[in-house]
């Protein structure tokens, strides 16, 4: 009989600690000979026979085997604990999470791509209030368009939480560009892959990954927070819908090719007549005023008008009636979405202001050297982090389909928050420089404002917060 090779190299060390008898170790460091070939044969207890001998020493050997295999893997999860220790202290990965190998590659590219590509254009672009057309196919050549999206259909089919990184990367430099990847990705591609007939989703998400933008279609002049009280309808008309009325607020529009449009097929039925159509440009959707904005100026923020527009009854997206449930649940996933613009853009005015704050010299001591810019800077450091793991973890819940609702509702409240403050403090560090248009922290300020707006005010996220609260508490 011969023992099999152990899963794991066994280190001499790790041998002493297990304690194994010092006439086993040489023998079990090899752990090539039989036992009865065994050149330790000097035992100290008489054996009846071979075979006793034998059993004895493979039950050692057993007990050995464990106590060493527990205890090499304890000595490898203490090294992985401070390589990652290590990791943090240099920035190599952000605190608080990690990331798999797909996730951190993403992330380190989404990083590389906006400081190459997107940061040389941001000054021109809110200048313009015009996304560059260089920078959004580039997004599509970058693959950043189509995230979640099957590799059969021409995306990168990465996780959810990639999604989120690739947002909160592009925020760092330009919210503008990272409202347009999330908008597309978050919710445009979402509803595709999640509600759409496999002959929607054939004929559409591969259109989006390769280089047609999406705009989700649900605010109007009388639904705002009150989203369900649309005004926009569509009448069935043999094998189209006809589609009249208008919307506002709409993100990506100036870009779009491809819409998501809600409208209710039967108001006396109240939000279970709303159903969800897939519109292109080019059946009719009209590009209406284009809002001049506070900030995010680069994001085309229109208004569009449906003048009859006929779309065939096949480009329902889901079933009819059943528009209200679609959109419930993808905002729910969006505010996830805007929480990582939010923190993307904390982080990145964060990271813009730091370093003056030990190069600027006052009374002949580095202002990032005053206690009472310590404490301020410690602070918005510990909101940032505390905001990220907010992000992370809702993105997480979401994507192992446990309930995120509450958590998505917390990150973007939070998140939307620690944006205002962190950008408004990089303005004040900074003094007369950060209050000019030369550096781009007043940007990083005018830019936070909406993230307590769209995809439900901060109201609405704390009326969320305590519904689900109340019912948890009451049950």
């Amino acid at each position: 009989m011969e023992f099999k090779e152990p899963e794991m190299q066994i280190s001499a060390q790790a041998m002493a600690e297990a304690q194994l008898p010092l006439r086993y170790r040489d023998y079990c460091a090899h752990m090539l000979v039989p036992l009865n070939k065994c050149r330790h044969r000097t035992m100290y207890m008489p054996w009846k026979c071979e075979e006793e001998r034998h059993a004895y020493e493979k039950c050692q050997y057993d007990d050995f085997m464990r106590r060493a295999k527990m205890l090499a893997q304890i000595n490898e999860d203490k090294a992985r604990q401070k390589q990652h220790s290590s990791a943090q202290r240099r920035g190599d990965i952000p605190s608080l999470h990690t990331l798999s190998d797909d996730e951190a590659m993403m992330r380190d590219v989404v990083a590389r791509f906006a400081r190459d590509v997107v940061q040389p254009k941001v000054s021109e672009m809110d200048e313009n209030e015009t996304m560059d057309p260089a920078v959004v196919r580039g997004l599509f050549e970058a693959g950043l368009m189509g995230i979640e999206t099957p590799a059969e259909l021409g995306g990168a089919e990465a996780s959810f939480t990639s999604a989120i990184l690739a947002v909160e990367e592009l925020a760092k430099v330009d919210p503008s560009v990272s409202v347009m990847c999330d908008v597309h990705n978050t919710l445009v591609n979402t509803v595709f892959r999640t509600y759409a007939s496999d002959a929607l989703q054939k004929k559409y998400l591969p259109q989006l990954a390769e280089g047609k933008v999406g705009c989700f279609c649900l605010t109007e002049a009388a639904a705002g927070s009150d989203a369900f009280a649309l005004q926009t309808r569509a009448t069935r008309d043999g094998d189209h819908y006809v589609l009249s009325g208008s919307k506002m607020w709409i993100t990506n529009s100036g870009e779009a090719d491809i819409f998501l449009v809600f409208a209710t097929v039967d108001p006396a039925k109240g939000y279970k007549g709303i159903t969800c159509f897939a519109v292109e440009r080019d059946m009719g959707v009209a590009i209406a005023k284009k809002e001049k904005k506070l900030g995010i100026r680069a994001s085309s923020t229109c208004q569009l008008a449906f003048d009859d527009v006929r779309v065939p009854a096949e480009n329902v997206v889901g079933e009819v009636g059943r528009g209200y449930k679609i959109a419930i649940e993808i905002l729910n996933e969006g505010r996830i979405g805007i929480a990582a613009q939010m923190l993307g853009l904390a982080q990145g005015a964060f990271d813009n202001v730091l370093p003056y704050l030990f190069q600027r010299k006052q009374f002949g001591t580095l202002i990032g050297d005053f206690q009472g810019m310590q404490h301020q800077y410690a602070q918005i450091a510990v909101e940032i982090e505390a905001a990220r793991l907010l992000t992370y973890n809702a993105a997480r819940l979401k994507e192992e389909g446990k309930p995120f609702v509450k958590e998505a509702a917390m990150a973007k409240l939070y998140a939307s928050q620690v944006a205002e403050r962190a950008s408004s403090r990089a303005v004040e560090w900074m003094g007369g420089l950060g209050f000019t248009r030369d550096l781009p922290l007043e940007k990083f300020y005018r830019d936070c404002k909406i993230g307590a707006i769209y995809e439900g005010t901060s109201n609405i996220q704390l009326q969320t917060i305590a519904k689900i609260l109340s019912r948890e508490y009451q049950e």
